[in-house]
């Protein structure tokens, strides 16, 4: 049913332990699609839209890539209009314009740097004048520096990975809210780390964190307005952000650890995310789904 996954082969090894992905890095922050090798798999060519999100329109932010894409592409497959908020990865948003176009959906590609408040109202209004309302809004963005120690955690690393990770999450909440109606819906991407904590990512695991809590507060705030707030947890998975953090040697065994012995693939968590954005979870707010390959989570 699934694609195939032809790069994960156990018998290949480097001192006794699987190699996952060939080794690779980024010297930039966030990634590019383009470059990694093999390619994330964004779409299920075997996934088939039944209209769940017909007539609704989605900002999904990191949408040019990664996790955002494959969730643009299922959500164009049921029926919705995107708007695509990406920061400086213009060939990996053209492709992904390109595929969303061939699919037959309508799309918006904005490219803004959203640690900038002012730029999450510009979003908002260029999503109003192009398609005429928001249903939803995906918080999908994020950075990652691994540090061995809180000790190498400078001030502007810090500073950066907060205002990308969650104080833009703020933002675009505020801009997007007064447009939202009954039955609308905000999903935010937080993260196993959130539950796990991580050594390396201490920064990043703290804004994860600090997602979950914004998810379960502003879920029961907006409980009046009958606007669900939701979060989907991934665990390892494929995308740019990878490479773009971790040494070749870490990217060569990334998602072995789990019970599922590899990583996940951004395709796997497209549906979580039309769930959340349909009248299917009409009943459900202030939830995490976990989409992790097996670890468990104290939730």
């Amino acid at each position: 049913m699934y694609p195939e996954y032809p790069y994960y082969d156990h018998k290949q090894e480097v001192k006794n332990t699987p190699i996952a992905f060939p080794p690779q890095h980024q010297n930039r922050m966030p990634g590019f699609e383009y470059e990694m090798n093999p390619r994330p798999i964004s779409e299920n060519p075997n996934y088939k839209g039944s209209g769940k999100l017909k007539g609704k329109v989605a900002i999904i932010t990191g949408g040019d890539s990664g996790i955002g894409r494959a969730a643009a592409y299922a959500f164009v497959k049921e029926g919705a209009k995107v708007v695509i908020v990406y920061l400086n990865e213009h060939r990996d948003a053209q492709e992904t314009e390109q595929r969303i176009n061939q699919l037959g959906g309508e799309s918006l590609f904005i490219a803004a740097d959203l640690r900038v408040e002012e730029n999450a109202a510009v979003v908002a209004q260029q999503a109003i004048q192009r398609f005429g309302k928001i249903d939803i809004l995906v918080n999908n963005h994020a950075v990652q520096f691994v540090q061995k120690s809180i000790l190498d955690i400078t001030k502007e690393q810090l500073t950066n990975t907060f205002e990308t990770n969650i104080f833009s999450f703020f933002y675009l909440i505020k801009a997007v809210l007064p447009h939202l109606k009954a039955g609308s819906s905000i999903i935010n991407t937080t993260s196993v780390t959130a539950y796990e904590g991580n050594k390396d990512l201490i920064d990043y695991s703290a804004t994860k964190g600090a997602i979950l809590t914004l998810t379960r507060s502003l879920s029961m705030s907006l409980a009046k307005k009958k606007i669900r707030v939701n979060a989907i947890a991934p665990g390892p998975i494929w995308t740019p952000l990878i490479p773009a953090s971790f040494s070749e040697k870490n990217v060569m065994t990334f998602g072995i650890d789990t019970p599922w012995k590899r990583a996940g693939q951004p395709f796997e968590l497209a549906p979580a995310y039309v769930y959340l954005a349909s009248d299917d979870s009409g009943y459900t707010t202030g939830e995490v789904i976990h989409i992790n390959g097996g670890q468990m989570v104290t939730t």
